[in-house]
C-alpha cells in the first residue's frame, strides 16, 4: 500500500550564467535551510554538472509545492538573475497535477502524470 498517495516531485534545471557558479552555488544553503522548515517537504537537494544545476525535491501533495515556492520564492528570485530556468518538470498523480496547471502556469513546466508504479 503506497503511504504517499499524492505524492509530487518537482524538477528544475537551471543554466548558471557565465562566471556565476561560485554564487549561485553559494546561494544553495539559504534554499536548504528554507526548505528545512516546511512540514510537506520529503527530499531536496542539488546536484551540479558543470554549470547546470538541478534541484530534485519531493512533497506530500501539491499543496506542498506550493507551499515550497512561496517559502523560496525571494531566493528564487535572486538565483534567477545569475541563471536561467531551462527545464522544470512535475511528477504526480494527476489529481494533484491538475492542482498545480493554474498556479505553475507562468513556468511552463512539463506534466509528467504517474500511469502506474509498484506502490500503487
Amino acid at each position: 500500500m503506497n503511504s504517499l498517495p499524492n505524492f509530487v516531485s518537482l524538477h528544475p534545471y537551471f543554466k548558471v550564467h557565465p562566471g556565476k557558479l561560485e554564487a549561485f552555488k553559494a546561494a544553495l544553503p539559504a534554499f536548504i535551510e528554507k526548505t528545512a522548515t516546511e512540514e510537506k517537504n520529503l527530499f531536496y537537494g542539488f546536484s551540479i554538472n558543470g554549470d547546470e544545476i538541478f534541484c530534485r525535491e519531493g512533497y506530500r501533495d501539491a499543496e506542498g509545492v506550493i507551499a515550497h515556492l512561496d517559502n523560496v520564492g525571494v531566493l528564487l528570485a535572486e538565483a534567477l538573475k545569475i541563471s536561467d530556468l531551462i527545464r522544470l518538470e512535475l511528477h504526480g498523480p494527476a489529481q494533484e497535477l491538475d492542482k498545480l496547471k493554474g498556479p505553475l502556469a507562468h513556468l511552463k513546466p512539463a506534466w509528467f502524470a504517474i500511469e502506474c508504479s509498484m506502490r500503487d
